[in-house]
């Protein structure tokens, strides 16, 4: 999946900088997308964007999993222990992914 188009970057990404959320350095591993952190939750306007479009406002299995995996890579423990089970879990979410896209062709 490529980046934002331009006509995304002027109705989400745009709208969303002057409503005061923040560009993370941190980019989507999906679509390459900036992410964003507006009210303590990190996301990609672009990915979140594009599902409400395809799905008509529900997003798949696929979406709900990378926002996880996001969600996890933002937030890694420091202890050792807790650590390697969020990391192992991380691993979890990448497996479900790739299986996902071979179901539905992608891969």
């Amino acid at each position: 999946m490529k980046g934002p188009t331009e006509e995304e970057i002027r109705n989400v990404i745009m709208p969303l900088m002057l409503s005061g959320a923040r560009m993370l350095d941190r980019h989507c591993p999906r679509c390459g997308s900036p992410l964003f952190e507006k009210d303590g939750r990190v996301f990609c306007p672009v990915c979140e964007h594009r599902g409400r479009e395809r799905e008509g406002g529900t997003r798949d299995v696929e979406e709900r999993l990378m926002e996880k995996l996001v969600e996890l890579a933002n937030s890694m423990p420091e202890e050792i222990d807790s650590l390697r089970k969020h990391l192992s879990v991380m691993g979890e979410i990448m497996e479900l992914i790739k299986k996902y896209r071979s179901l539905e062709g992608e891969e």
